[in-house]
């Protein structure tokens, strides 16, 4: 995409999606760039949804938002986008809800994300590698999009308070139909009063101290996933910069080849068991073997390097033997 902000010549998709803005300008005017930028509008956070350990009251000022926010996705031709609804909604209108969610029809695309290709190249390999690698990461990401919305429409429906009404009354209405025509009120003895109030308080007490805990416990495990993604995004950078470093050291050999250009299937090859490496080894092992690489005298030497590191990640037939 032209004037693609942040893309660089490494083999990752780009980090970020915020447009400049001059480009967002153009953007505007453009509905089918303006689409691909909107998708991927960092502004916006898909992650940020409830636990699903948040009390039954704060349910659908919660999730509203949640849901408008994932219905802007929705292709024009489906219609208005159903609300969440409240308390007051009926079975048929929450019914109605999920349904459109589950059987959700988005426009939703990450072409925004492609590594840019470079036009003034004269290499049409080249050219078709970038194209492939960004055809598949597209189609990657928009399968782990559709997973994302629907874990999200499961987890809204597994503590959405209508549902769990809908089924307690209809149990009630099976265990009156069951109990029909017996003695006392559907069929069970008369119960005291007094019991009853003590066995409520008890139960309400209860019902606060697990919230208190559900709380806390929600609380210790938000700030344990904060912790997890700020070290899962410290090792992707590194091996973001290692996978450039490594990359640079093949083509400036020449793809060790001895002469003349190299064939598409060698770069293919090479790029693609790069990829694999950067995959099965963490960023210090590459950091080693870039390091040892950039120290070796000769391409062969070199290529050696490379070969080692294959063998390491338990690569069998490797590209650079």
């Amino acid at each position: 995409m032209e004037g693609h902000p942040g893309a660089d010549q490494d083999c990752s998709p780009q980090e970020g999606a915020q447009a400049p803005p001059r480009q967002e300008g153009r953007l505007l005017g453009h509905p089918e760039k303006r689409r691909q930028f909107d998708s991927v509008d960092e502004s916006i956070d898909d992650e940020a949804v409830p636990t699903g350990k948040e009390p039954a009251d704060q349910f659908y000022a919660l999730w509203g938002p949640v849901f408008e926010r994932e219905g802007r996705f929705s292709e024009p031709k489906n219609g208005p986008v159903p609300q969440l609804g409240d308390a007051n909604s009926t079975r048929e209108q929450v019914n109605e809800f999920y349904d459109f969610f589950y059987n959700f029809d988005s426009w939703r695309s990450f072409e925004y994300l492609d590594k840019e290709i470079n036009e003034g190249s004269d290499n049409r390999d080249d050219k078709r590698y970038t194209e492939k690698k960004n055809r598949n990461e597209r189609a990657r990401r928009k399968k782990e999009d559709n997973a994302r919305l629907r874990n999200l429409v499961d987890k809204a429906l597994s503590v959405d308070p209508r549902i769990k009404q809908f089924k307690a009354d209809d149990k009630a209405a099976r265990e009156a139909k069951k109990n029909k025509g017996r003695p006392g009120a559907n069929g069970a003895a008369a119960v005291d009063p007094r019991k009853a109030a003590e066995d409520k308080k008890k139960a309400e007490e209860e019902a606060k101290l697990k919230a208190e805990q559900e709380a806390k416990a929600a609380e210790q495990e938000k700030s344990a996933k904060a912790d997890a993604k700020k070290q899962k995004e410290a090792a992707k950078k590194a091996i973001k910069k290692e996978k450039k470093a490594l990359n640079k050291l093949i083509t400036d050999n020449n793809y060790f080849q001895a002469a003349g250009a190299p064939t598409p299937q060698v770069i293919e090859a090479q790029l693609n068991e790069l990829d694999s490496l950067c995959e099965k080894l963490e960023a210090v092992k590459l950091a080693e073997y870039r390091k040892k690489a950039e120290a070796a005298s000769g391409a062969e030497a070199i290529k050696a390097e490379f070969a080692s590191a294959a063998k390491e990640a338990g690569i069998g037939a490797s590209a650079f033997a």
